[in-house]
């Protein structure tokens, strides 16, 4: 009877969760597809896969309530903690770049809000991803777990040292202005594999790269010029050649 009646709460508190995140994008859906529309699709994306994610996940969920108004505008958004949330294209630009399948396993590093996360959930197997500030850890861990992305990992950590227990990885992708290619997370990547990241010390204008792992080598190819936030931590301390 216990049991039984556990049971019927816990399907009651997921009703209850499932209509209260409904309740919170109603009136947003218009706003998704015309982002993807015309800030997406129309600068030149074209994995359908990529673009679906896209239509799904609640940017807005993803801001601070006085952004959410702005949440669906083609532009980062503050998020706290100096941080920012990317604007989609660049987002969707990330993502497709790393030709996921669905089968991959990735890393991710610079979690910030989670909703890089999210859309990475969509479309691959399981994500690994970790933030150096914890307030930013937490907040993303509670809201995807509350989206029911149950194939994220979130760590609080130096994304520096990647994330050695879960590797190799399909996939690696910063979302944070690293001024040296991090070699712990390259390492960590399969043979054939793709990162994606911001490249260069500069403040206001890095490379955006795609690196595929070629047996012992690299190639590396530039994709577009971007501005992300630095990478903090460790590698601020390893500065030099």
């Amino acid at each position: 009877m216990e049991g039984g009646l556990a049971l019927k709460a816990l399907g009651l508190l997921v009703v209850a969760l499932t209509m209260g995140l409904e309740a919170e994008d109603e009136g947003y859906e218009a706003e998704r597809e015309a982002m993807v529309r015309y800030q997406i699709e129309a600068r030149g994306i074209k994995d359908r896969r990529v673009l679906k994610a896209m239509r799904r996940v609640p940017r807005h969920l993803f801001v601070p309530p006085e952004y959410r108004d702005a949440a669906y505008e083609d532009r980062p958004l503050p998020i706290g903690e100096g941080q920012t949330i990317s604007q989609p294209y660049i987002v969707a630009l990330m993502t497709e770049s790393l030709g996921l399948t669905g089968r991959e396993r990735v890393l991710e590093i610079g979690t910030g809000s989670g909703y890089q996360a999210a859309v990475l959930a969509e479309l691959a197997r399981e994500i690994y991803t970790v933030e150096i500030v914890p307030s930013l850890a937490a907040r993303a861990r509670e809201l995807l777990e509350r989206l029911g992305c149950e194939n994220v990992h979130v760590r609080s950590g130096d994304g520096f040292f990647g994330w050695p227990e879960a590797a190799p990885f399909d996939a690696v992708i910063l979302t944070c202005a690293a001024p040296r290619v991090p070699e712990r997370p390259l390492q960590q990547l399969k043979d054939g594999g793709r990162m994606v990241l911001p490249l260069g010390e500069d403040p206001f204008f890095q490379s955006l790269v795609l690196i595929t792992k070629k047996g012992e080598g690299f190639e590396q190819r530039p994709i577009t010029g971007v501005v992300f936030v630095p990478m903090t931590g460790e590698i601020e301390r390893r500065r030099g050649p």
